[in-house]
This record gives structure tokens, sequence and C-alpha cells, in this order.
């Protein structure tokens, strides 16, 4: 408990110098190129009021969750099929490589040509990026699976359920976590440029406003709130479900 308060007031700590050390950068340079931290606040706030702020955020939070979730599903499944079907992974593996390797942009452009800018040729873009990062990461997992506790079901008669919900799935979950925090993150940047290119809200379409307007306090404003959201998920969701998995293998 003291470690981690300590941990918890040295990051605090490192925040609050960082906000003065820029504080002051922007006082000594006086430049619109590098706006105070008050000038941020100001535009935060301006945009609050406005009420295009929490309702981007919110658009862009529905299409990033609805695809990452829709990801994840598809990948674990897909990347525990091809673990263990040899015939479907040699299939698919060529496939796989492809797309890991066709960049974002091409994705997302083909994907508005194909069908139309409608907000499912946002989403099946998104999504199509992120599927084989979760894919080879669950695969690997699943290839790890330790065999003699498999054997020992089998010698238990235990049920399927039993095997998947006790045995199978907690010695993967450190691949499924890793494939979220990557996945996430990855998701935030891609919904971005779909928004940008295609859609007339969200946060990648008010950037691309502001950007026009070289906005760069507007533009740190929107930057900030993003980071807000993705530290209130980390903490949230994914910090708990680190603890489950460490708390899982100290019983091991």
């Amino acid at each position: 408990m003291g470690i981690l308060g300590n941990k918890s007031s040295l990051q605090c700590i490192f925040i609050i110098l960082l906000i003065m050390l820029w504080q002051v950068l922007a006082s000594v340079i006086d430049s619109p190129d590098l706006p105070s931290i008050i000038n941020v606040y100001s535009a935060l706030t301006f945009h609050y009021q406005k009420g295009e702020l929490l309702y981007n955020l919110g658009i862009t939070l529905y299409r990033v969750l609805f695809s990452f979730c829709l990801a994840m599903v598809l990948g674990i499944f897909m990347g525990i099929l091809m673990a263990h079907r040899h015939r479907i992974n040699v299939f698919s593996d060529t496939v796989l490589v492809v797309l890991l390797n066709i960049p974002a942009l091409v994705t997302i452009m083909l994907a508005y040509i194909w069908f139309g800018l409608i907000e499912t040729a946002a989403i099946f873009a998104v999504v199509l990026n992120k599927l084989p990062n979760v894919i080879v990461s669950i695969r690997e997992g699943a290839r790890v699976i330790d065999p003699k506790l498999t054997q020992m079901a089998k010698v238990y008669r235990l049920s399927r359920f039993t095997y998947y919900r006790f045995i199978y799935l907690p010695q993967i979950y450190p691949y499924i976590l890793l494939a979220a925090r990557n996945g996430l993150s990855l998701i935030w940047k891609i919904v971005l440029v779909v928004e940008l290119l295609g859609r007339s809200d969200g946060v990648g379409f008010a950037l691309h406003s502001l950007f026009q307007f070289f906005d760069i306090a507007g533009i740190l404003a929107y930057t900030f709130c993003f980071i807000g959201i993705v530290f209130t998920i980390e903490f949230i969701l994914f910090k708990p479900f680190e603890k489950l998995i460490q708390k899982g293998r100290k019983h091991v």
C-alpha cells in the first residue's frame, strides 16, 4: 500500500511539475504556437459551454467502444480457432499477414468508397484495422497453453464450460489484456482518422475544423479530454483486470 501511495504521489508531482514547466515556457516564448495552460483551459471551457465538446467526445467514444468490443470478440474467437486448427491457420495466415501490413488509411478510403460515407463504413474500417492484431496476440497465447493442465482436465472429466472457465481462459488472460491495451490505443487513432476523412461529427472532425483555423489551444483542449478518458478506462477496466491476473498467478 505504501509503495502504491508513493508511486501515485510521484506521478502527481511529475504532472504538476510538467504543467508548471509548460506554463513557464509558454510565458517566456509568448507565441500562439505554444498556448499556456490558462489559454487551453479557456478553450476547454468555451467548447464545453457551446455543447460541442461533450457531444463530439460521446460520438467518438461510442465508435471506439463499439469497434473495440467487436474486434476483441471476433479476434479472441478467431485467434483460438487458428491456434488449435492447423488447416484453418495455414489457410488464414497469408490473409492475416496482408491485413497486418495494409496501411490504415488505405482501408479507411476503400471502406468509404465501397460502402459510402456512412457509419457502417467507419466501424468496418476500424474493426478491420484492429482485428489482425488481436488475432495474432490471442493465437500466440493459445499456442502456449500448458498441456499438463489439459490432460488433468481430461482425467478428472471436467465439463467443457469448467475447463474453459477455470483452466483454459486464465492462461490466455495476459494476452487478452495485451491485445486490449494495444487495441484501444490503436483504435482511438484510427477512429480519429475515420472521422476526419468522412464523418461530420466526433473528435476527429472537430480537430480538423480547429486545424483549419490554427486553433492550437482548442486542439490541445480536445487532446487533454482524450487523455483523461484513456486514463479513466485504464484505471476502471485494465488495472482491475491486471490485478485479477496477478492474483490468479499467485494461487497457481
